[in-house]
């Protein structure tokens, strides 16, 4: 497949001493939706802006369907659709004059009315800014985004505070975009989002690229496919002896619980039973679930990624 992204080597150090970005490297193909995660602090953000065109990198190569920033900006910037967390509107604009004036920046624009009837907006079409609810707020910033009539869409926490039923409707839209044979780089802090929208990501702490792949080859890099949960008494037996039951990849202790990755539960979980009650203790709480993103998140970075 051709590649929609490609940044070689990348590196932004602020002041001469903060290394924000060291020696990042990504590929991204034409027509995927990739995924970039990290906890606050990664340096996810500065990546982003560097690739957007944002911000000029200290050193190192970024390539947007073949060109430059340097040498084709004005033609990249008709390729990109860029949605911000936090998007600053016109309050006193409607959203049909929002979208207009969006899509006046731009050469070839997509028709505002088709893409208020596919975000949804119609109805609110000559509603003020300031009047529209969060998610009709999200949903116009990504409006603002779809316009210009993308070949690659940039989504910064496109579903941050959104009810249930408004993050659904923009994963639709995101599914339909990529159909049609465009390009998504999406940050999200919901690890389900993750799993549901992205064909591959990448995970990056301190600047680097820590894990990549698709969601399920990353879940069973983690080593194992199940992930069984519980809570012993105070008098517990500790870590290295969980370790050593049939099928455990790895062991983690946090809020009081146990968990440890298993690739077959069968053979671990009455195995588990018959050690607490061979040294005597209480069990007080046991579950068992599917390993998921999260697993790995934790596993690599030592943290959620909400936690912050």
């Amino acid at each position: 497949m051709p590649v929609a992204i490609e940044c070689r080597d990348l590196r932004k150090t602020y002041d001469g001493k903060v290394e924000a970005v060291r020696g990042l490297n990504l590929q991204i193909h034409a027509g995927e939706c990739f995924g970039l995660l990290g906890p606050n602090g990664a340096g996810k953000t500065t990546t982003i802006e560097i690739l957007e065109g944002l911000l000029q990198p200290t050193s190192g190569q970024v390539s947007i369907l073949g060109h430059s920033w340097r040498e084709s900006e004005r033609e990249m910037r008709e390729w990109l659709g860029i949605s911000l967390q936090e998007t600053r509107l016109s309050e006193k604009l409607t959203v049909r004059e929002t979208i207009d004036l969006f899509a006046s920046f731009y050469r070839q624009p997509r028709s505002s009315v088709e893409v208020m009837e596919q975000l949804q907006l119609t109805e609110k079409a000559d509603s003020w800014v300031g009047k529209l609810s969060g998610g009709q707020r999200q949903r116009l910033a990504v409006a603002t985004a779809l316009v210009c009539n993308p070949k690659i869409l940039f989504l910064d926490e496109p579903t941050t505070g959104l009810d249930p039923q408004s993050r659904r409707q923009l994963w639709d839209i995101i599914r339909a975009f990529q159909r049609e044979g465009g390009t998504v780089l999406l940050t999200t802090h919901y690890m389900d989002e993750a799993e549901r929208l992205c064909d591959r990501l990448a995970i990056i702490d301190h600047g680097q690229v820590i894990a990549e792949g698709s969601p399920a080859d990353l879940i069973e890099r983690l080593g194992g496919h199940h992930v069984v949960e519980f809570a012993v008494g105070p008098d517990g037996t500790g870590s290295e002896s969980w370790k050593s039951l049939p099928s455990v990849e790895s062991v983690r202790q946090e809020d009081g619980l146990i968990a440890l990755n298993v690739k077959e539960p069968h053979l671990a979980i009455p195995a588990l039973l018959e050690s607490i009650e061979k040294h005597g203790t209480a069990l007080q709480h046991l579950t068992t679930r599917q390993a998921s993103l999260e697993d790995v998140f934790v596993k690599l970075t030592g943290r959620h990624l909400r936690e912050e």
